[in-house]
């Protein structure tokens, strides 16, 4: 039994400790942070982004072949972070 505690609790912190990597907003995880389309979108806020959302809104607009412009920053939680997408200049969809 204490065999499987052991197991059981070394299951845990690795999956703990792979959770955490993914808090660092690297790569396309961050993503699921994001409701919105090509147009824009909207990021809850929460101090945590505060020298990432730059970046997080920056790749989340290249998907599309997009420059990014953050619009308002309320810091305030349970407040977002609003941003637009908008064409390159001389670009034409």
């Amino acid at each position: 039994m204490r065999g499987l505690c052991k197991i059981a609790l070394a299951v845990t912190l690795t999956v703990s400790a792979a959770g955490a990597a993914r808090a660092t907003f690297v790569g396309p995880d961050y993503y699921p942070y994001i409701t919105g389309n090509d147009t824009g979108g909207i990021i809850p806020y929460s101090p945590t982004l505060e020298g990432v959302y730059p970046q997080m809104v920056q790749a989340y607009c290249a998907r599309w072949g997009r420059l990014s412009h953050v619009t308002s920053v309320h810091r305030i939680y349970g407040d977002y972070i609003s941003f637009v997408c908008m064409d390159k200049p001389g670009m034409i969809h």
